[in-house]
């Protein structure tokens, strides 16, 4: 029976690292066949934690997993299902050492006084880039907080005076239904195009914050055909869902850029909802724009997920649909054109 002791330090640690239910050590026990015992006290009056099992690797590995945990539940970190597991697949895969890279300052608080942090290596390679480049293409699946980030760094940079106003803006595209003409004024129409804006920056800065901002002008949200003709000068500027813009319109958006400014693009490419044979905007401008200093494109995956843990598992689950749904119309084609067998003479 092999044997390691890991220690914790303060009690609400260990708390944190238990979770409710002790649910985020059970996912650690059944990860690596092991079980995690709780020796309060039990070293120099700090809390240690007892990880046991039969095989060396497995005992060394949960020992990892947790030493991390801790390490993130020391910063006041709220330690959910999903970094737990994001945690586990990382020590699984050798990588734990990048894990203690996390810059352990927040990138702002909330309305609420909650502190917004990276919570995946992915997701801290892609504020650095925000931080370092004038122009950054964020690619990736849903929930990985692209846009949540972006507007969380548009926040920052508005307190800190970087820049005098933030500009959010994304393509008016249904998600492949028609919903006809809505009712109220103009405003009123783009509103639901426009919701999920809305939403990140009612946490960041409050509702009542944010309507004196946008009474003010310093906070605009606003569809993307109302970029044309415009420099954005001492701004912010984030365009969400760019897999929804087309060619045009991200060679118009992009060369709106002003003195001063930043520029933010995130879509998933796996999700347009552009018409049938039209090529999406954003994976022309990856293609094009990939090497121009000042320019970064950031490429998520689906470890980067921080929504509910399915979210996940359907991203996979749609990507091996869609490889071998690819795989079968290539044969498909090549047994079309294949020559046949000349006849025997």
């Amino acid at each position: 029976m092999e044997q390691r002791i890991v220690r914790i330090g303060e009690p609400s640690v260990t708390a944190k690292i238990f979770g409710a239910a002790d649910m985020n050590v059970k996912l650690i026990e059944d990860a690596f066949k092991v079980t995690v015992y709780n020796r309060s006290s039990g070293i120099d009056g700090e809390d240690a934690l007892l990880v046991s099992g039969e095989s060396e690797d497995g005992v060394g590995a949960a020992a990892r997993a947790i030493s991390c945990l801790a390490r993130m539940a020391a910063r006041s970190d709220v330690l959910g299902e999903q970094t737990v597991i994001y945690v586990i697949n990382m020590v699984r895969d050798g990588r734990e050492g990048e894990l203690e890279a996390f810059d352990e300052n927040c990138i702002c608080l909330t309305s609420r006084g909650k502190p917004i942090k990276p919570k995946t290596i992915g997701q801290r390679q892609y504020v650095d880039a925000i931080k370092k480049n004038t122009i950054i293409l964020g690619t990736g699946p849903a929930g990985t907080g692209k846009t949540f980030l972006a507007v969380a760094m548009a926040v920052k940079a508005l307190r800190d005076k970087q820049v005098n106003r933030i500009i959010l803006t994304r393509p008016a595209i249904e998600a492949g239904e028609k919903l006809g003409y809505l009712p109220g004024d103009l405003q009123s129409k783009i509103d639901p195009y426009l919701r999920p804006l809305y939403d990140a920056l009612f946490e960041m800065m409050g509702a009542e914050n944010y309507q004196r901002n946008l009474e003010k002008q310093i906070v605009e949200v606003a569809p993307l055909a109302y970029m044309r003709g415009r420099t954005l000068d001492d701004a912010f500027i984030i365009l969400d869902e760019a897999q929804n813009a087309t060619f045009e319109q991200m060679k118009m958006f992009l060369t709106r850029l002003g003195n001063n400014s930043k520029a933010v693009v995130t879509g998933d490419l796996t999700q347009t909802d552009l018409p049938r044979g039209q090529k999406s905007g954003l994976w022309s401008a990856v293609k094009i724009l990939d090497g121009i200093e000042g320019i970064a494109i950031h490429n998520f995956t689906d470890r980067d997920v921080v929504r509910h843990k399915l979210v996940q598992k359907i991203i996979l689950a749609y990507d091996k649909f869609e490889r071998e749904a690819a795989k079968r119309d290539n044969e498909r084609g090549k047994a079309k054109y294949r020559r046949p067998d000349k006849a025997k003479e």
